[in-house]
C-alpha cells in the first residue's frame, strides 16, 4: 500500500511530502492521521532544524478534501469535541521548528489551510489559491476562516471564501498569502536553498524568533516587547551566542551547537 505520506531527513531537513498525486493530494483520513505524526516526528529529532512540506505529483500541492468521503456525521456533539480539541490542523501550531510550505500546481481548501497553518510559503509560477468549501456545501474547517484574514486582510479574506474563485501566484504574492514566488523548475531548489540558510543559523536563536514572532499576532505590543525581551535574556546565556562572538573576532564561519 503507498504512504499517503512521506518523510524523509537530509542535510538537517525533514521533508514531509503529501503522497496521493493521482489525487492531487486530495486529504484523505489516512493523511489527517500520518501529518501530526509526521510533524511530531521531525519536531523532536535533534537532527532537523527544518521542516519542509511539499505534494507530489506535478498537478497540485494539495486540492483539498477529497470529496468523495463526504458523509453525514453520527453524532453533532462528538464530531464537535473531536474537531475542537484533537483536530488534526493544530499539529502545526505545536511545532517549535520552522515550517516551509513549498508549493505547485493546485493549493485549494484543505491544501491552502496546510499552507496556511506553515510559517513561510514559497510558490511556484502558475499555482492556483483558493476556498472552495462555499461551492462544495461545506466551509473551511481546518482553520482557513482564521488564518486567512490574519495574512490577506478582512475584506480579501471574504472575497476569496464567498466566491471560491481561485487567486494566482503573483496575486497570492502581492497580498502576502506567500512570500516568494520562483520558476516552476526552481521550487525545490529554492525551497532547499531557503531551508539550509535556516538551518545554518544558531537553532536555539531560530526556534525562539519563531516563538516571538508568532506570539505577537495573540497579545498587544507592550506584552509582546516583554515576552520578546524574556526571550532575549534568555539566549544570551547561551553557548552559542559566545560561539558567534568568537567567530566574528577570528573571522570564521560559527559551528553551531543548538546549546
Amino acid at each position: 500500500m503507498t504512504e499517503p505520506v512521506l518523510y524523509q531527513v537530509r542535510d538537517q531537513i525533514a521533508w514531509i511530502t503529501l503522497n496521493r498525486p493521482e489525487a492531487m493530494n486530495a486529504i484523505s483520513d489516512a493523511i489527517r492521521s500520518e501529518i501530526p505524526k509526521a510533524l511530531a516526528r521531525a519536531d523532536a529529532d535533534d537532527a532537523v532544524r527544518v521542516i519542509v512540506f511539499s505534494g507530489a505529483g506535478e498537478r497540485a500541492f494539495c486540492a483539498g478534501a477529497d470529496v468523495k468521503g463526504f458523509n453525514a456525521v453520527e453524532s453533532l456533539v462528538k464530531h464537535r469535541q473531536g474537531r475542537a480539541h484533537t483536530h488534526w490542523i493544530l499539529a502545526f501550531d505545536q511545532v517549535r521548528k520552522p515550517i516551509i510550505a513549498a508549493i505547485h500546481g493546485y493549493c485549494l481548501g484543505g491544501g491552502l489551510e496546510i499552507a496556511m497553518a506553515c510559517d513561510i510559503r514559497i510558490a511556484a509560477e502558475g499555482a492556483k489559491f483558493g476556498l472552495p468549501e462555499v461551492s462544495r456545501g461545506t466551509l473551511p474547517g481546518s482553520g482557513g476562516t482564521q488564518r486567512l484574514a490574519r495574512m490577506v486582510g478582512l475584506g480579501r479574506a471574504l472575497d476569496i471564501a464567498l466566491s471560491a474563485d481561485h487567486v494566482s501566484a503573483e496575486d497570492a504574492l502581492r497580498m502576502g498569502l506567500i512570500s516568494r514566488l520562483v520558476p516552476r523548475a526552481e521550487l525545490m531548489t529554492a525551497t532547499e536553498a531557503l531551508a539550509k540558510r535556516i538551518a545554518s543559523h544558531a537553532p536555539l536563536s531560530v526556534l525562539l524568533v519563531k516563538e516571538a514572532v508568532r506570539g505577537s499576532l495573540d497579545t498587544d505590543l507592550p506584552t509582546g516587547l516583554r515576552i520578546e525581551a524574556d526571550l532575549s535574556t534568555l539566549i544570551a546565556s547561551t553557548e552559542d551566542r559566545v560561539e558567534a562572538g568568537k567567530a566574528f573576532r577570528e573571522k570564521r564561519k560559527p559551528e553551531f551547537k543548538g546549546r
